[in-house]
């Protein structure tokens, strides 16, 4: 299987959805733009946030087993794939590339 490179590209922070609609957290989203971590792709890497890492383990998988061009040509470096949490409040899109 091949390594996995999780970089996190991207965060957001819709302060507006936040105030109108959630709970106040003792814990939210602490990445970090150009953060970087690796798979086997299998486990979860130290650092990486639960709800992140169940949004992208399917695609992780999928590259570290040697899977190319998911959703047919939708990214220009097909072992690669680009991946947002599934936090309405705070989204995080993250490259996920395989490396050798």
């Amino acid at each position: 299987m091949k390594r996995v490179k999780i970089t996190v590209m991207r965060t957001a922070c819709y302060k507006d959805l936040m105030e109108r609609y959630e709970n106040p957290l003792s814990n939210p989203c602490d990445m970090r733009e150009g953060q970087v971590f690796f798979s086997d792709g299998i486990k979860k890497p130290e650092g990486l946030c639960n709800s992140a890492w169940e949004s992208m383990a399917p695609f992780v998988m999928t590259l570290a087993c040697g899977g190319q061009d998911i959703y047919d040509g939708w990214m220009k470096d097909k072992r690669s794939a680009m991946i947002s949490c599934n936090d309405g409040f705070r989204p995080v899109s993250f490259l996920l590339e395989a490396v050798d």
